[in-house]
């Protein structure tokens, strides 16, 4: 079967804001008293805003928290990240992404984002890609997270490809699994293909050149 179109989630696969993501959410969980370190940032991969902030709020023992005060602080991480955000520009894509990206246009098969991040736009017109792919499936057009799969039905609907002959490409294990609950293939770099996650577990994103030939 040879691949009609691929998938990509955004952060750790086409660019990397974990740091903006990590200083935002500790900022906000010091202000409460929350427990927050990187391993409790790393649960909140490929998840949405207020499902992170549950996480968080785990090790919270303060005062029970009305859901306008739980609104209020996913929206001040939001503010955060995105003042953080602003030091975005061309150069924070990586050469081997940019190259992979620009030989993959040159094969005729179709590309979308495929991320539950409302600030995708935003992020991918700071990194020069504002127009590149095909389609944009996101955080404003879906209801559900994942590993929920309706942010990778949703991108194969929009590229009017059927989700079989779909391959995403995915950082975190939440997002692998809700490739294959999507009824797509998956290749996985960084923590997903260090659990073998994926169909094809990479380590470089250049690896995809030779999986859309090889299948």
């Amino acid at each position: 079967m040879q691949f009609e179109a691929i998938l990509f989630d955004l952060d750790g696969v086409i660019c990397y804001t974990d740091e903006y993501h990590y200083q935002a959410w500790k900022a906000v969980a010091d202000e409460i008293g929350a427990p927050f370190d990187r391993t409790i940032n790393n649960r909140l991969r490929g998840v949405s805003r207020m499902e992170s902030l549950a996480i968080i709020l785990e090790g919270y023992i303060g005062p029970e928290l009305s859901e306008e005060e739980r609104l209020r602080l996913a929206e001040r991480k939001n503010s955060l990240y995105r003042v953080l955000l602003q030091q975005m520009q061309p150069s924070d894509l990586p050469e081997n992404v940019r190259e992979t990206l620009q030989r993959l246009r040159g094969t005729g098969i179709r590309m979308a984002i495929g991320s539950s991040s409302k600030n995708t736009p935003f992020i991918l017109e700071s990194i020069g890609l504002g127009d590149f792919f095909d389609a944009v499936a996101d955080g404003n057009c879906i209801t559900r997270s994942k590993p929920d799969p309706e942010v990778f039905l949703k991108a194969a609907e929009m590229l009017g490809v059927p989700a079989e002959n779909c391959l995403v490409v995915e950082d975190a294990v939440s997002g692998a699994e809700a490739g294959h609950r999507a009824g797509m293939k998956v290749a996985c770099l960084g923590d997903a293909a260090a659990h073998g996650a994926g169909d094809w577990n990479m380590k470089d994103i250049q690896e995809l050149l030779e999986i859309v030939t090889e299948v």
